[in-house]
């Protein structure tokens, strides 16, 4: 064990060992400290696998451990904790495929497979007496323990700070993060074995808007999938990303944050009535959320999916997936672009009767695949990455192809938006709002999923657009010229719940009127957005 844990420390540990250089410049001997404490730590650990009978097994698991976790760390910036775990746990075989590339494929092989055959053909377990076979790992434990505290002391101060305002640092080193993660997971989902989410909101009811109305509304509640604010026109960008939607009458705010970095995270936090600051995976299954009030105020609600699922938000209310097909105009190659929710929308629209809410779960930029996102006719911007393998691209090409993905969502939601225009039956409304952004190379770091408390803005920065038909506007008395006074005030998504209640007029103790972004707007129409 003690030659598997120092390779993996020499050889898996690129960004563990370059983040320590820099915490520790111009230390050499404290950054070997801190080095060698955390090998004698995971020693010790790892000494209670020195068993002749699952020795070989363990090691062999830590080395194609080690040889995964650290690719996605050194070349993507991917940080591999609870949340990431959880992320793993739920993914589908659509979106983890793109992750396999030749290039990560080709790194397990030399890390991880040519190591594990060394250890598992070229390593003799020779026959031991019970008392060294038993004897030797707590030795060896024993001793890793006391070196570890002896290494921590040689600069106590220095290492106890560091590991307190440094948390990138121990959360690159690997085994340690995955392993730790994993554990944290699995605590995580044992608490919850047994939670059935409690009913919330049945008392919800609808207002006095319902009242004078006499055609049905119908909400479009777009959930958007990795489009960070900061690529989008609207909010200043300097592509044009938003060709279609800048020509309509819409609201844009443009300073949003996520409740988390991943979708895992994201996704049901913002259905839900906590935030940020109050939200976890227990409180998210062990409570129902705004979907099932608004479902309790006599509101029809469906989900529609062109992703990884509802992560169980939808399960008391209809639900229909797009995220696979047959190739036609929007699946290709047996996945599907955003474009199939419109294509569905024109035939449903037809048969409401019933105030209506529908979620479209977009795929929306979801990456690496992005060049995957967008029909190829619609590459605006080149040259394009069209691959998942970042390492044979440019940054440019990879933020290239990030932008054709938005513009594709600005032209999703424009086309949408027209069509809602066009239905003089209907009492309409758009909400788009994505789930959290996406890191595309600042300072080394791809993709998203950043531990929250050292994500860039990028991946916690998100897009929210508004638009509402004078018929909406009307039934549920809400001002647009106020609403416009408002688009850069500090929003987040532990908005969301209270602002559909207040949207929708949909009365319920629920309700909290100071997380409701349109309460302060609600009143005589003054100026009309069409």
């Amino acid at each position: 064990m003690a030659v598997t844990t120092l390779f993996v420390l020499l050889v898996d540990n690129r960004t563990f060992w370059s983040t320590g250089a820099d915490v520790f410049r111009g230390q050499t001997l404290a950054l070997v400290g801190i080095g060698g404490a955390v090998y004698f730590l995971t020693l010790a650990v790892f000494s209670a696998f020195a068993l002749p009978w699952v020795v070989k097994p363990f090691a062999i698991f830590i080395l194609i451990l080690s040889s995964v976790s650290s690719y996605y760390m050194d070349n993507l910036g991917v940080f591999i904790d609870r949340n990431m775990i959880q992320n793993v746990m739920v993914t589908t075989v659509n979106e983890s495929k793109h992750l396999i590339t030749l290039d990560f494929l080709s790194h397990v092989l030399i890390y991880g497979i040519v190591p594990s055959l060394v250890v598992a053909l070229g390593i003799k377990i020779k026959k031991q007496r019970k008392l060294v076979m038993f004897g030797a790992p707590v030795a060896v434990a024993a001793l890793s323990v006391l070196l570890t505290v002896g290494l921590l002391f040689t600069n106590y101060k220095d290492y106890s700070a560091v590991v307190r305002a440094k948390r990138d640092f121990m959360g690159s080193y690997q085994p340690g993060a995955p392993l730790v993660g994993t554990v944290r997971y699995a605590s995580m989902v044992g608490k919850t074995l047994n939670v059935v989410a409690q009913p919330i909101g049945q008392d919800a009811v609808k207002g006095p808007s319902y009242d004078k109305r006499d055609k049905p509304s119908l909400t479009i509640l777009v959930v958007g999938e990795t489009a960070r604010a900061q690529n989008f026109s609207l909010n200043g960008y300097a592509v044009d990303t938003n060709p279609e939607l800048s020509k309509l009458p819409i609201l844009n705010f443009d300073n949003v944050s996520s409740c988390g970095t991943a979708t895992a995270v994201s996704l049901p936090c913002m259905f839900s009535k906590f935030g940020r600051a109050d939200y976890t995976f227990e409180k998210g299954l062990a409570n129902q959320n705004v979907l099932d009030v608004l479902s309790n105020a006599d509101v029809n609600v469906e989900w529609w999916d062109n992703n990884t699922g509802d992560k169980g938000l939808a399960a008391r209310i209809p639900t229909r997936s797009f995220s696979v097909g047959p190739d036609s105009e929007f699946c290709r190659a047996g996945e599907c672009d955003d474009g199939v929710f419109l294509e569905n929308l024109r035939t449903y629209a037809e048969g409401i009767t019933k105030d209506t809410v529908l979620v479209f779960h977009q795929i929306g930029t979801h990456g690496p695949a992005y060049y995957l996102r967008y029909p190829p006719e619609l590459e605006k911007f080149k040259p394009a990455c069209r691959t998942s393998e970042f390492k044979k691209c440019t940054r440019q090409e990879i933020v290239n192809t990030y932008d054709n993905t938005i513009a594709y969502t600005d032209k999703v939601l424009a086309e949408t938006i027209r069509f809602l225009q066009s239905q003089d039956d209907l009492s309409a409304s758009l909400l788009y709002m994505s789930d959290h952004g996406e890191s595309l190379g600042e300072g080394g770091v791809y993709l998203h999923g950043t531990p929250y408390f050292m994500a860039p803005e990028e991946q916690t920065k998100v897009p929210m657009i508004l638009w509402m038909s004078d018929k909406f506007e009307n039934q549920f008395n809400i001002m647009s010229d106020c609403l416009s006074g408002k688009t850069s005030s500090a929003l987040s998504q532990d908005n969301l719940f209270h602002s559909l209640l207040g949207m929708l007029d949909i009365k319920t103790d629920e309700y909290n009127e100071n997380l409701d972004f349109f309460a302060s707007c609600k009143g005589q129409k003054q100026v009309s957005l069409q």
